[in-house]
């Protein structure tokens, strides 16, 4: 690695947080937002969605989704997810992160818009089209994973690194909450604009002709906060560490940063630039030389991230499933289909607010303290252990005089999900990978995520149904009951926690250090600090 361009990185390491770095985080974790938002809010739909198109005159309970279109519903978004997360991590490490960064996000404006669409109002046609869409939503979605984590780690000082990571990560939890918010805005206001009967008094009546624009209003909401934040997302310039490592400029890196740090990086013009690379860091992805140095890491990040998304998925989309189990949420005939929109999402909106939030805000509060390894094996064990309390004693849970008990310890698991293995898993992999990797890298441990919120879509919809073949919802086989479901999640979050250890700690130490992409280089850095000045 050339001394010009270690010394560019260090001054990015020692520079003070200053503004640029919280435009940074806003710019990026508005797409947090905006992909937590369009990946949860599909969940407060569903029901309505069976409601108005999977009705049959005579039924005794309302129309829901058959299993399959269920699950197509649910788990499209993620196999798309899956996909961009692959795809633009490897092209953010080919193209560099900045000519990638609006793709995503362009992707994801158009596409929450075209979801709220539909060719003809049959079941098939709105259902095919929302399936489509909403593919490609999460193609769009899945980039901005390894984009953001990357472009964040890259810019931060390492003293604060995981912090502004974290809070990038964090919007996440607004994102949740806001999809709460707005599926209660709009279900309240058509409810109170068209009354309708509940169910068991009128089926037909109970689902007004104009309920349909509520689903549509909702997934296409996900589109603002995305178009509001692409034009500062384009001004963003290249990461210095991408320009200096990868494409080896370490002139324009120095360049880019003066414009927008208060960090003057001035070239020697007494230096030649070096342009070649270290060839003891120059191994790829699939060489004996990485499966030496990071295959552990990469086995531990990967690993540990689809173990936390089956269990913290699986929470999360089916959540309704679960209060209305234990009678949070009353019998649907008793409502109307507005009504019961508005009470999943003011369920979800309070379970978010009172744990997901807070527990996102802690991690970024005390990462840089405590480390990532520490909140990661501590997030797992809580899980692990607020899983069996509810799942073991879950008959007691299901008595009305404790549901209130139930709600507490269901958000203790969201609350160390939080200020846990969500956020962490996140951090890590966009902290230890060489530069010219870490975007793919990161892609792949995220991807590996996905593949373990599919299995918790797709496996706790199944699983979670009644053992008893009367009582399933109408269309599944029976399951193994939510007791049973709980139990194995519980399981999958302490075999988390045993993968952690497979993960260093990269609490203080810079990218570079924690990568060893300079462990053959014993240079002094020189740093003025007085005029804030290096010399490149």
């Amino acid at each position: 690695m050339a001394r010009e361009n270690l010394k560019v990185l260090n001054a990015l390491d020692v520079a003070k947080t200053q503004w640029y770095h919280f435009t940074a985080i806003i710019i990026a974790g508005m797409g947090f937002f905006t992909d937590a938002y369009d990946l949860f809010c599909i969940s407060l739909v569903t029901k309505l969605l069976g409601r108005l198109y999977y009705h049959r005159q005579g039924d005794l309970m309302p129309g829901t989704l058959p299993p399959n279109v269920s699950a197509a519903v649910n788990g499209v978004a993620f196999f798309g997810t899956l996909t961009g997360q692959l795809f633009f991590g490897w092209l953010g490490d080919k193209m560099g992160r900045k000519k990638v960064y609006g793709m995503t996000l362009m992707i994801m404006v158009v596409c929450s818009i075209a979801s709220g669409l539909s060719f003809g109002h049959s079941s098939k046609g709105v259902i095919a089209t929302l399936c489509f869409f909403r593919f490609w939503l999460g193609f769009g979605i899945g980039g901005d994973y390894p984009l953001s984590a990357t472009i964040m780690s890259e810019y931060a000082n390492k003293k604060t690194r995981g912090a502004f990571i974290a809070a990038v990560f964090a919007m996440q939890g607004f994102g949740i909450l806001a999809g709460g918010a707005v599926a209660c805005i709009v279900s309240s206001s058509f409810k109170a604009a068209y009354p309708a009967p509940a169910y068991d008094v009128n089926p037909v009546a109970s689902v007004v002709h104009e309920a349909d624009y509520v689903w549509r209003i909702i997934l296409m909401f996900g589109a603002i906060p995305a178009a509001m934040t692409f034009y500062w997302r384009m001004k963003m310039p290249e990461t210095a560490r991408y320009t200096a490592l990868v494409a080896n400029n370490a002139k324009q890196a120095a360049s880019d940063m003066s414009k927008v740090l208060q960090v003057e990086l001035e070239e020697d013009s007494a230096r030649d630039v070096h342009k070649g690379r270290d060839n003891k860091n120059s191994f790829g992805l699939f060489s004996k030389e990485f499966l030496r140095r990071h295959g552990l890491h990469l086995l531990g990040t990967a690993t540990t991230w689809f173990l936390l998304d089956i269990a913290f998925y699986s929470q999360n989309l089916f959540q309704k499933d679960i209060f209305t189990a234990i009678g949070w949420i009353p019998d649907a005939k008793t409502m109307n289909a507005l009504e019961e929109v508005f009470l999943i999402a003011r369920a979800q909106t309070l379970i978010a607010l009172c744990s997901t939030v807070p527990g996102y805000w802690f991690t970024v509060a005390l990462i840089d303290r405590i480390g990532r390894f520490t909140i990661q094996l501590m997030g797992f064990f809580f899980m692990t252990v607020f899983m069996f309390v509810l799942a073991i004693p879950y008959d007691h849970w299901t008595h009305k005089d404790n549901r209130i008990g139930f709600v507490v310890m269901y958000s203790f698991t969201f609350f160390f999900a939080n200020f846990g293995p969500n956020a962490t898993t996140f951090i890590v992999p966009a902290e230890i990978f060489p530069a010219r990797l870490r975007s793919t890298c990161h892609g792949i441990s995220a991807a590996s995520g996905k593949a373990g919120a599919i299995v918790g879509a797709f496996g706790f919809l199944y699983l979670a149904q009644n053992k008893d073949p009367t009582k399933t919802d109408k269309g599944y086989p029976p399951g193994i009951g939510v007791k049973n479901a709980l139990i194995i999640l519980g399981c999958i979050n302490f075999l988390g926690f045993l993968f952690t250890f497979l993960v260093p700690e990269a609490k203080g130490r810079s990218l570079e250090e924690v990568a060893q992409e300079n462990e053959d280089d014993d240079i002094e850095m020189e740093s003025k600090t007085d005029n804030k000045t290096v010399q490149v």
